[in-house]
């Protein structure tokens, strides 16, 4: 019985041409190049394997990584037949078809395993139609996602399986399949060692893009070995793999922000050139920006947020490319500035206290009394004007009557806030002396 989106392996014509790619594709587990947190003899897959007991499955990574091939050797493994769809292509009515050849395989005794690509591109109600079919054992089912699992699959799908991650794959592991490639081609990439290094790098860590990079390098007619810019000349660089609403997105920011509170003004760079040459909008990252002055540097600097305001108003004049040079200099500058944090804790403090203490009203001796019923309320009453008062300090309480003094703002010894720290302990012994 033929299955819809079968995909197995039937052996193509004599002569027909075969990519490299489908040439190397690996024909055992051990083959697989660059997964070892994952297939090892102590890793998950591995564990399972030696046990004789595979749970369904959710393959979580970049493109070109083997989550494809990984799942179709599972299949050989464990002697379930092999089923590949993709979310993309997929309807219900396809589903159920699947679904019921499925369940007629496991009445002849055979199980089957079913791949889905981009499981993430289900919706709700077609991921909660896999929960039976793999309850009962009809499938066992492997998934593949480019998204963080978390947020695109449903929570119960995710407790029925186990999410493993696989990784790009190194420098170390393109070298390793170049020179099976090589192997395979009878012949070396006709490249000088530079050259050689650029290329693996062309691929961003994605062995299928590697592999059709060297079959148009292997193609090419040349009297000796190309240099790096020969190379560069002939190839188009891949753009990086980024997408600007997806977790690449987060990650990305969230490695910006944690530089700059690092006082990394290199790695700081770094990843915010890697994010404006993924195409992420200045303007967001001028935002962002701003917000790290706030949160992490704050009172210590007073000073990083005018020039993080100033930045963002230069890319606004110039715009880019010239104006991104105004948010680099700005991301330097909150890099090596003096960090703190107590003004950004003092507000979630502040927060905190103002939940808590609900619609409690200020003493009355600061509220202001416009009337005569509000005087004769005591509105006003006590109130010492500190200017009159010796130091322009009265140490009056501001806090509400029924309200327990907090302390939420706690200066660093650190920049300018070591200034404001004296200011405060000075304020604080005058409030002690005078029983404010």
């Amino acid at each position: 019985m033929s299955d819809l989106f079968d995909t197995g392996d039937t052996p193509a014509p004599k002569g027909a041409p075969r990519p490299l790619a489908d040439r190397l594709r690996p024909r055992a587990l051990s083959e697989v190049i660059g997964q070892d947190q994952v297939l090892g003899p102590d890793a998950p897959l591995g564990v399972m394997l030696a046990s004789g007991s595979l749970t369904s499955l959710i393959f979580w990574g970049p493109p070109g990584v083997g989550k494809t091939t990984i799942a179709r050797l599972l299949a050989d493994e464990t002697d379930l037949h092999f089923v590949q769809i993709s979310a993309i292509f997929t309807g219900v009515p396809e589903l159920r078809k699947v679904f019921e050849e499925a369940k007629h395989r496991r009445a002849n005794g055979q199980g089957t395993l079913l791949f889905v690509d981009e499981i993430h591109r289900f919706n709700k109600a077609q991921q909660d139609g896999f929960l039976p079919h793999m309850e009962d054992g009809t499938i066992l089912l492997v998934g593949a996602t480019t998204e963080n699992p978390s947020f695109e699959l449903n929570a119960a799908l995710l407790s029925r399986s186990q999410v493993l991650v696989l990784t790009r794959l190194d420098l170390a592991d393109l070298e390793r399949l170049a020179q099976r490639a090589e192997k395979d081609l009878g012949r070396a990439l006709p490249l000088d060692g530079p050259a050689r290094e650029s290329l693996l790098e062309m691929a961003d860590g994605d062995g299928r893009a590697l592999l059709n990079l060297i079959e148009q390098v292997a193609a090419w007619k040349t009297d000796g070995k190309l240099g790096r810019e020969a190379l560069a000349a002939r190839l188009m660089k891949r753009a990086a793999k980024y997408d600007k609403s997806g977790d690449e997105h987060y990650n990305l920011i969230s490695a910006l922000h944690k530089s700059v509170r690092g006082s990394d003004p290199d790695a700081a760079l770094y990843w915010l050139a890697r994010m404006l040459t993924g195409g992420e909008d200045p303007r967001y990252l001028a935002r962002r920006i701003t917000r790290m002055a706030v949160e992490d540097i704050g009172l210590a600097d007073p000073q990083a947020q005018t020039v993080c305001l100033h930045a963002w108003e230069l890319y606004e004049r110039l715009g880019s490319p010239e104006g991104e040079l105004a948010l680099a200099q700005a991301v330097t500058y909150l890099a090596l500035a003096p960090k703190s944090n107590a003004g950004y804790a003092a507000y979630k403090a502040a927060m905190r206290e103002a939940k808590k203490t609900g619609s409690e009203p200020p003493p009355k001796h600061i509220l202001n009394a416009p009337t005569k019923f509000m005087r004769d309320e005591g509105y006003g009453a006590g109130y010492a004007y500190d200017h009159d008062a010796e130091d322009a300090f009265s140490g009056q309480n501001y806090f509400p009557e029924t309200m327990k003094r907090p302390v939420l703002y706690q200066p660093v010894e650190r920049g300018f806030e070591r200034e404001l720290k004296k200011r405060l302990d000075y304020f604080s012994r005058l409030r002690e002396r005078r029983g404010g």
